[in-house]
């Protein structure tokens, strides 16, 4: 007797998001950011294909912490080199560099989250929207 197994079932679509699930997946792309990179980049793939909105803020937010990690690094590097040539001296002025950029990053993040719950676009004032 041949034992026939069914063929593994296919994963059904998605259903796509209302509007109010669209605007909340959307502003939690953006108040993610505050965490770092990981929850903006889990709710865009995740969501992109099943909300417009959320699709365009994610990478947005996406986008927004790639050139936040990039500022961070170019930070630490200019940190170390100011701190080799000053003996030192730049240390103690030079944790103010990432500080500030934290906090701008918080305050962006929480105007974009603001903007995307509304259902308003929001555009960060400094991105290289390097995902298109």
């Amino acid at each position: 007797m041949t034992d026939q197994t069914p063929p593994p079932a296919s994963p059904a679509a998605a259903a796509p998001l209302t509007p109010a699930e669209d605007n909340q997946w959307a502003s939690f792309a953006h108040l993610g950011g505050i965490l770092w990179i990981l929850p903006p980049l889990i709710i865009w793939l995740v969501f992109k294909d099943r909300g417009t909105h959320t699709d365009r803020e994610g990478k947005e937010s996406v986008n927004f912490q790639i050139a936040v990690t990039i500022g961070h690094i170019a930070i630490q590097i200019i940190n170390a080199v100011l701190t080799a040539v000053t003996f030192g001296f730049w240390m103690l002025i030079g944790w103010i560099l990432p500080l500030a950029l934290w906090i701008l990053t918080i305050v962006f993040c929480i105007q974009g989250f603001n903007a995307a719950k509304n259902g308003q676009s929001y555009r960060y004032p400094v991105n290289l929207r390097l995902i298109k």
